[in-house]
């Protein structure tokens, strides 16, 4: 099926006049006819019924005719796009973010750059490590934002941005609310059910020494925004464990529990070699630049 079959036979459906339509696509009378005489081969029947003067759809012609009708629209769309985006007047950035990531770390960047690039279109793309990783490798995005990816492709290029710690949160009726630092101990979470982002990937080593105080993730619930996060942590469906960052970012009482020693760094990942967008060189240079030092404090 071609375009230019599809756009005499809605052509002829407007008008209902086979020399009118030729007239309006500027094509000779039979080449429009035979044009759509191999559209009709094609779908397995008439679409268009001539009785003398009268020309009229057929059943399948007026089934046909908003689906080919979209089908033209939808070509015409994609060649107008294509001409901007070689004229430059359009353009797309990709990113890739962590779940476990609140979006607005990369919303100051992104809104500083912006202005620079008026008819860019963004897709921000969400998943955990193994998914960020492929979306790298496959050149779905053209920029990452996350935790380790445990990945070892050498071609992947890692800036550190910063670290932070992990920290405990509850709503403000759970019993632990208000209790002194210096009270807490293993026991006090041995029946606790937790919460924690999809995707942070835990290593086994870390999940054992998050058992050693208390913290048993096996049954864990997973979320994947910080506002589900903080709804489930409100409705008292646990003890939510998340990085310093969601820790600000979400309302609830926070827990300070000194043998918690778990720490990330995160960092900005692109692949070395592949051609980089501007925008994307754009973003990169302002994630690099940009003041971290907060972001891994708690308070």
């Amino acid at each position: 099926m071609e375009m230019q079959q599809v756009r005499y036979f809605i052509s002829v459906a407007k008008t209902l006049n086979f020399t009118r339509a030729a007239e309006e696509c500027c094509v000779t009378q039979p080449a429009l006819t035979r044009a759509i005489k191999l559209l009709e081969f094609e779908l397995g029947g008439d679409l268009i019924r001539r009785e003398g003067r009268h020309t009229h759809l057929t059943d399948l012609g007026n089934k046909m005719l908003p689906m080919l009708r979209q089908c033209h629209e939808a070509a015409l769309a994609a060649k107008s796009l294509a001409k901007a985006v070689s004229r430059g007047e359009v353009s797309t950035l990709s990113i890739a973010v962590a779940r476990s990531l609140d979006s607005a770390l990369v919303m100051g960047p992104l809104q500083e750059m912006y202005p620079a690039f008026p008819g860019i279109q963004i897709k921000l793309k969400r998943g955990n490590a193994p998914e960020i990783a492929e979306m790298l490798k496959s050149g779905e995005a053209d920029i990452a934002m996350g935790g380790p990816l445990g990945e070892t492709w050498d071609r992947l290029e890692a800036w550190p941005m910063f670290s932070e710690s992990f920290g405990l949160i509850v709503g403000s009726d759970h019993s632990l609310a208000m209790r002194n630092d210096v009270e807490l101990d293993v026991e006090l979470f041995r029946a606790e059910q937790f919460l924690l982002f999809s995707g942070l990937d835990l290593t086994d080593y870390e999940l054992e020494r998050l058992g050693r105080v208390g913290i048993d993730l096996t049954s864990a619930h997973e979320v994947d925004s910080n506002s589900d996060l903080e709804a489930l942590v409100s409705a008292g469906f646990g003890i939510a464990v998340a990085p310093a960052h969601a820790l600000r970012a979400t309302a609830g009482y926070r827990i300070s529990l000194p043998t918690l020693d778990l720490q990330r760094t995160v960092a900005v990942y692109t692949v070395a070699g592949r051609p980089r967008p501007r925008e994307a060189a754009a973003l990169l240079n302002l994630l690099r630049c940009k003041d971290w030092n907060w972001e891994g404090r708690s308070n």
